[in-house]
């Protein structure tokens, strides 16, 4: 009898954690989500993945108006930009700056502009013509503009 009570009581705490886990997990999930913004002078309203892979590994340097593209990132260790890289990218940040290094080492290109705060990504990403980077979703302001990112099938 009480080891079938014992029982019950441990399901039911298995039950009630993995229960919270999953609430929690989804709740960070949309407080932490990111969107991609531009400068409002860029006129691209969508962007692909693969384009954005391009563009934030700086292998595409130009929009397709002729105009430069400035990237803004924040530090590797920033969680924004841990879950950009593997939400938004499908990489990780460390592949990510694998490739930067490359460039700038062999003398081929640079790394993007890293910036120190979100309110630094905001302001040069507006202030920037042509720049690129990304915000909380509940931090764009009217000074930015959000570009859907869409999937090539």
């Amino acid at each position: 009898m009480r080891s079938t009570i014992l029982r019950f009581w441990k399901c039911r705490v298995i039950v009630r954690f993995i229960f919270v886990v999953l609430i929690v997990s989804h709740l960070i999930q949309g407080v932490n989500a990111q969107e991609v913004v531009v400068n409002p002078s860029v006129t691209e309203t969508t962007l692909t993945r693969s384009a954005l892979r391009a563009i934030f590994s700086m292998r595409l340097r130009t929009w397709p108006d002729g105009s430069l593209i400035k990237v803004f990132v924040l530090s590797d260790n920033s969680p924004l930009h841990v879950q950009f890289s593997k939400k938004v990218l499908n990489i990780f940040p460390y592949q990510l700056r694998r490739t930067w290094d490359r460039l700038v080492y062999s003398g081929t290109g640079q790394a993007p502009t890293e910036v120190n705060s979100i309110k630094e990504m905001c302001n040069k990403v507006a202030s920037t013509p042509g720049a690129i980077g990304y915000l909380p979703e509940k931090k764009i302001d009217a000074h930015v503009r959000k570009v859907k990112v869409v999937q090539v099938k």
